[in-house]
């Protein structure tokens, strides 16, 4: 060891030995540098360098089996004048950010460019990081079974029995690892990449399961954090974590649906449906109730049918973007004359294998989900009867009432302590991570943030829909540290 390894050892044991830092925190500080590379692909911008972060799969034994972060990043464009590190925090859970330096990161204004070196990253779990897997039947790799759709006459029975046989197979293949996915290790993972940046602070930027990642990071390590915009904004309780923002969906489509509506009654509409809105929201539901009772054969499609819910599903992913209206509207179409369009395209089994197991084991290990169907049954009639467009589902048992694990940890607790350095920017309709859900998580971070909603339509705001005034004053806060004097709203 060399005589700065001892010296660090040593300052890392008498801060234990005093409380000033927990042992969590010591095994952050003490993460290796990271050696960068030229990254694999084609299709990624020269500048985009590649590397790996080991960290501990259980940081509760930080000298234990060790697994691997892959980490990207596309140095500031200025020495002169930089800031720091921006993490670009994906949504999911179990997405990546991996390419975003490339991507998205180059959307950025010049000005950010300039102050950040661009960091991305693929969470534990996903490939190419230590990869996970359930290896699920591949029927079961069917979003109408990832999300809880029940039965057409409101019966929970077969999710039941589907998040047994999906959670069995998590036990049975997801190994060890699958027991250490967590919203809170992934904010220590972060903090770990942090270090090894050589960092005393950074800034980010999450988008969706983004931002409860960038919200748990700010709460767990406050006073490393530099500027954080948080977009599109999970609803951070506590207690249901991710089933809230299941349930959420009840009222995100309601806000989303009448501007389908409206786009798909329009005159001139190619995809036009119906005359007015009321009667497109009609005709979607009689459809839908035709299709449970008479599904239409689909080859090649996962169902390989058009039923009520695969319908549903395909409504409920159109609403994320409002150029993914035309997708339902021929769906719909076609359906009403009895055909189906080509079956959609679907990434790689392996692919999907991977990232359902990281979204499972987050989920189901954030906290713990009822076990008892009559919950569901419950939630399910009640859901039914007020929001009919989602039929129930945002109620209903995910494989997570199935789940062989206990939670090892409560689920984080977002407050208002720490710095205010927190921007939130939220579209006024988006259907996964609704306004009404952003503002539970504007509460709780109190005096910590200000919130920014913007008036737009689909899922992710910051330079996704065109709004000048949401884009210059999330950019004019990473790039100068201004924010509104209080929370604003943007026509």
């Amino acid at each position: 060891m060399t005589q700065i390894k001892r010296n660090a050892a040593l300052v890392a044991v008498t801060a234990v030995a005093l409380g000033m830092v927990t042992p969590l925190a010591v095994a952050v500080e003490q993460a290796p540098a990271l050696d960068w590379k030229k990254c694999a692909g084609s299709t990624l911008d020269a500048r985009q360098q590649c590397a790996t972060l080991e960290v501990p799969m259980d940081y509760n034994r930080p000298d234990g089996k060790k697994i691997e972060i892959a980490v990207s990043r596309i140095p500031s464009e200025r020495t002169e004048g930089r800031r720091g590190a921006l993490f670009l925090i994906p949504g999911g859970p179990g997405g990546s950010s991996l390419n975003d330096p490339s991507g998205k990161g180059q959307k950025l204004p010049q000005e950010v460019r300039d102050a950040y070196d661009l960091i991305g990253f693929a969470p534990r779990g996903l490939a190419p990081s230590t990869s996970v897997s359930c290896d699920l039947q591949h029927s079961d790799l069917a979003l109408t079974k990832s999300r809880p759709w029940p039965a057409p006459d409101g019966s929970v029975a077969e999710n039941m029995a589907t998040a047994q046989r999906m959670s069995d197979a998590c036990a049975r293949n997801g190994g060890e690892l699958i027991r250490h996915i967590s919203t809170k290790n992934n904010a220590r993972d972060l903090d770990r990449l942090r270090a090894a940046l050589g960092e005393r602070k950074v800034s980010a930027w999450g988008v969706s399961y983004g931002t409860y990642v960038g919200a748990a990071y700010a709460e767990m390590f406050p006073h490393r954090t530099d500027r954080f915009v948080l977009d599109s904004n999970d609803n951070p309780d506590p207690v249901r974590a991710e089933r809230s923002w299941l349930q959420i969906y009840e009222v995100g489509v309601e806000d989303n649906f009448p501007e389908f509506a409206k786009w798909a009654s329009a005159p001139g509409n190619p995809d036009r449906l119906a005359g007015t809105a009321t009667e497109v929201r009609a005709l979607f539901l009689r459809l839908a109730a035709r299709l449970d009772r008479e599904p239409i054969p689909w080859p090649g499609a996962n169902p390989e049918e058009l039923n009520g819910n695969v319908l549903r599903q395909t409504m409920l992913d159109s609403l994320y973007d409002t150029d993914n209206y035309p997708t339902l509207a021929k769906l719909m179409l076609a359906a009403q004359q009895g055909t189906v369009p080509p079956a959609p395209a679907a990434p790689p089994e392996p692919v999907l294998q991977n990232g359902a197991a990281v979204g499972a084991g987050t989920i189901c290990n954030d906290a713990a989900w009822p076990r008892d169907a009559a919950v569901y049954e419950k939630g399910v009639a009640e859901s039914r009867a007020k929001y009919p467009l989602t039929a129930g589902m945002p109620r209903n048992a995910m494989m997570c009432a199935a789940w062989p694990y206990r939670p090892r940890e409560t689920p984080v607790r977002i407050t208002d302590r720490g710095p205010s350095n927190i921007l939130l920017v939220q579209n006024e309709r988006d259907v996964a991570t609704p306004v009404s859900g952003a503002l539970k998580l504007r509460e709780a971070l109190g005096r910590r943030a200000v919130m920014v909603t913007v008036n737009s339509t689909g899922h992710g705001s910051y330079l996704r829909n065109g709004n000048a005034c949401g884009d210059e004053t999330v950019s004019r806060f990473l790039a100068t540290g201004q924010r509104p004097a209080a929370d604003t709203y943007c026509r």
